[in-house]
């Protein structure tokens, strides 16, 4: 594959050079939706994806969904229904969880900076708590003992390794998440005296990874750091969230992460927990991955523009509702997402064109010089790969333009 071309996607076909998605034309869909910019997400794609999961992952390995890539709740609903669980970030996330009828021991709750009311909620719907430090563990108590609720809990540890050609790194170093894997035995003997009911331990080390060999390493070194760290839990370890990690293809020059390698390597992983830990139940956490290709991203052109000799198409969508696809949300070196025609994807004469959005400033740029089907005003454009970090994770109000749509179909 040329390192100026994306991989391969497929999760959308196209009839009669439309996009479709659902099922729907794409000019269809968006006179249902009613409106542009949209997000779109493909019912069928995310079904599509939990089934390859569980075709080539351990049958013994619980599966989680980490909300925080798409906390629609259609999106949630639908996943709740054949994942183990649901991991979230916040209250409003918990909220979205429980109102999709996920049982409360089901859910995990992460993130740093909880406050009390974040913990005496938590607490009192019973979802398990992954504390991230010695003081959030006293709060805890604090909490349980006011609503006469003992709380679950596990503890979330800042690793000692970090997960090599991660896109972002969770462990490895100083970190504001988890508990610094050094500090952590002192944490679970104390965690035993207070009477917290305690769970287990969540290691995630990274994410965004298209190596199986990397990923299979920090899953190895996962299980010897929890191995050593059972030897002061007050209690057997009965849950271990090996985090997640696996990554999607975004840019041009990136191959698809290698799903049977990865299976083959957690097996070999599982098989030896087996022996030291037969009661454990291992969990993977994963968001983008479930999620992200399954997602469109769908705005209109308003208006066609030459300077001086670059084409620009200029349309209704932009950063403030796509942080990532401009560049903005992690990219040291701005690089293109995968963008379509959607309503002439293949047919028709091609021109290099930049596709930019309605705001005042030049960082609203969802294309860079791509090549793509000459289009006009009233066209749509679509930015694949969009289901994850997309509407929630963008600047919505910036600049007060209409907010976009997510439909699931």
């Amino acid at each position: 594959m040329s390192v100026t071309e994306h991989a391969p996607l497929s999760q959308f076909p196209v009839l009669d050079d439309s996009l479709q998605i659902g099922g729907l034309p794409l000019a269809r869909l968006a006179q249902r939706v009613g409106q542009t910019p949209f997000y779109a997400y493909d019912r069928a794609s995310l079904l599509a994806r939990v089934a390859a999961l569980r075709q080539h992952l351990p049958a013994q390995l619980r599966l989680h969904y980490a909300m925080k890539a798409n906390p629609m709740p259609a999106v949630v609903q639908l996943l709740a229904g054949v994942v183990d669980g649901i991991d979230v970030a916040s209250h409003g996330e918990m909220k979205i969880a429980l109102d999709a009828g996920v049982a409360p021991r089901h859910i995990s709750f992460a993130g740093p900076g909880k406050s009390d009311a974040d913990l005496a909620r938590a607490v009192a719907a019973g979802v398990m708590l992954n504390l991230e430090s010695e003081q959030e563990m006293e709060r805890v108590v604090a909490a349980g003992e006011r609503i006469g609720v003992r709380p679950v809990v596990a503890v979330r540890v800042n690793p000692d390794f970090e997960l090599k050609s991660s896109g972002m790194k969770m462990g490895g170093g100083p970190k504001p998440f988890g508990v610094d894997a050094e500090r952590v035995p002192a944490l679970l003997r104390r965690c035993g005296a207070l009477g917290l009911d305690w769970r287990g331990l969540h290691i995630y080390s990274g994410s965004q990874n298209l190596k199986a060999d990397a990923l299979h390493e920090a899953q190895s070194k996962t299980l010897a750091l929890a191995l050593r760290l059972a030897a002061d839990a007050p209690a057997p370890l009965r849950s271990l969230n090996m985090g997640g990690g696996f990554g999607i293809p975004y840019f041009p020059g990136e191959a698809r992460l290698d799903l049977e390698r990865v299976g083959a390597n957690l097996r070999e992983v599982l098989e030896a927990a087996r022996r030291h830990l037969p009661d454990t139940q291992f969990v993977i956490e994963l968001g983008r991955y479930l999620v992200g290709e399954a997602g469109a991203y769908v705005c209109r052109v308003i208006e066609r523009k030459e300077s001086r000799g670059q084409v620009y198409l200029v349309t209704d969508g932009g950063l403030h509702q796509h942080l990532a696809a401009s560049g903005n949300f992690g990219q040291v070196i701005r690089k293109n997402y995968p963008v379509v025609i959607g309503n002439r994807v293949h047919g028709g004469p091609r021109e290099t064109a930049s596709v930019v959005g309605p705001l005042c400033t030049p960082l609203d740029v969802l294309a860079d010089n791509l090549p793509l089907a000459r289009a006009g005003p009233g066209d749509l454009v679509v930015v694949l790969q969009s289901g994850a970090y997309g509407l929630s994770a963008s600047p919505g109000a910036f600049l007060g333009h209409p907010a976009a749509l997510e439909v699931l179909v």
